[in-house]
């Protein structure tokens, strides 16, 4: 016997700590800290009510949580199943299918494309991932550099001058280059400012003076966006975002901002200094983050399927 109900926000530490059982279970230890959970039942557009599943025990431990979680107004909806208790997730993963193709439906679309990332690790969710009929659409890889010296900042190339995010005039020109920069690749969802800020914004990891914005004589050019999520667990700084606008590629401003920040993090007393990157980019980026003296730490898939 189980019971079925819907999250709250107090039930945020219960559910990391199935959260962190399932990680450890796959890749050896917690992949996600319990502010990370937290800012995830918070998120701007994620309704507690409709879009998230908890399932408890008969002595009331809970043995599952899954989340369907729709990105802006697009077709995409990002969905989760996490369970410890064996053939529950078969009753779970039609659940949360119906109502990505609910959420699409209600954004005008009359289909939806579902995504789920799988840890290369965790070959029973690829399984199940198989079986509902989603297949490996792309790869991503974190990415970590250690610092064991302190980390000479590089010098500014002529003509460029850096912006930090505490002004809104610099926050919005930072997301028009994120969105024309990011927009040929994959998972790309289009967002207007008030949408994107208000997400970063309700993220306890957010700290817009690790938003730096690169002017090229004037003109916004590049922007890299770093943050706190892999400080408490990791003690690393995080690059959420560096993107490059298409006319001034190929003058080294990717790798500038990244040494740039492998600086600030060293100067923060970081350890070191993570990033994803998608294996498929639009770009090279894989081979910039490997050339600066990066590794890969972890290999995860998106799992897609078109309904």
């Amino acid at each position: 016997m189980h019971r079925i109900s819907r999250p709250r926000v107090e039930d945020a530490a219960a559910i990391h700590a199935l959260v962190a059982a399932y990680d450890t279970s796959v890749i050896g230890a917690p992949d996600m800290t319990l502010d990370d959970l937290a800012d995830q039942l918070v998120e701007p557009g994620f309704d507690r009510d409709r879009d998230g599943w908890l399932v408890h025990d008969a002595d009331g431990r809970l043995i599952a949580w899954a989340w369907a979680y729709a990105n802006g107004d697009s077709d995409l909806v990002d969905v989760e199943v996490i369970t410890r208790v064996e053939g529950l997730a078969e009753e779970l993963w039609p659940v949360v299918l119906e109502r990505a193709r609910e959420l699409a439906a209600e954004r005008g679309h009359d289909g939806v494309t579902a995504d789920i990332g799988v840890y290369r690790a965790d070959h029973g969710k690829q399984a199940l991932a198989k079986i509902h009929g989603f297949e490996a659409a792309t790869s991503f890889h974190r990415m970590r550099i250690d610092f064991d010296h302190p980390v000479e900042p590089p010098a500014v190339p002529a003509g460029l001058t850096l912006h930090t995010g505490e002004s809104e005039e610099v926050r919005r020109e930072a997301h028009r280059v994120q969105q024309e920069g990011f927009a040929q690749h994959f998972g790309f969802v289009k967002l207007d400012y008030d949408q994107w800020y208000e997400r970063r914004q309700a993220m306890s990891v957010t700290d817009w003076s690790q938003l730096t914005l690169a002017r090229f004589d004037g003109r916004p050019a590049a922007v890299l966006i770093g943050n706190n999520q892999f400080v408490s667990d990791e003690d690393c700084g995080y690059v959420a975002t560096l993107a490059v606008l298409a006319e001034f590629r190929g003058r080294g401003l990717g790798r500038f901002l990244l040494r740039h920040a492998f600086a600030a993090d060293a100067a923060r007393g970081r350890k070191g200094t993570i990033l994803h990157v998608d294996s498929n980019n639009t770009t090279p980026a894989l081979g910039l983050y490997e050339s600066a003296g990066m590794r890969p730490v972890m290999v995860f898939d998106i799992w897609r399927r078109r309904l």
